[in-house]
This record gives C-alpha cells, sequence and structure tokens, in this order.
C-alpha cells in the first residue's frame, strides 16, 4: 500500500485524519490568502508563522497517524 492509498483510505475511515487534513488544507488557503498581498502588515505577518507553525504541526499529525496504522497492520 503506497502513501497516497493510506491517505486515501484514512480519509474515509479515521476521523482524526479526516480533521487534521481538513485542518491543513484551511492552513494553506489562509496561507494562500496572506502570500497574495504585496504588503503585509505586523499581524499578517505574526499570522502567517502561526498559519505555517500550525500546518506543519498537522502534517506531522497525519504523518504519525499513517505510521500508525502501518505498524497495526
Amino acid at each position: 500500500m503506497d502513501e497516497q492509498e493510506i491517505k486515501e483510505l484514512l480519509l474515509r475511515e479515521n476521523a482524526e485524519f479526516r480533521k487534521a487534513h481538513d485542518d491543513h488544507g484551511d492552513c494553506e488557503r489562509a496561507l494562500e490568502t496572506i502570500r497574495g498581498k504585496t504588503h503585509l502588515s505586523v499581524a499578517e505577518i505574526d499570522e502567517e508563522r502561526e498559519l505555517k507553525k500550525k500546518k506543519l504541526a498537522l502534517k506531522d499529525r497525519m504523518y504519525r497517524l499513517m505510521s500508525d496504522h502501518l505498524r497495526a497492520r
């Protein structure tokens, strides 16, 4: 089973993975909005930094869940 197949399986069967995946996408969309601006305020720079941290933490969580799934098989 490859990485994409595991993701698809967990998206269907694991609510925690699905939530992390959805939140990760939300962070990416918010970052795209910020990146689309020509000038950022201090608050937007801080928000961008926090979104990047959150997005990375969510990605790490999804990979841990994928790894846990593989070990449990």
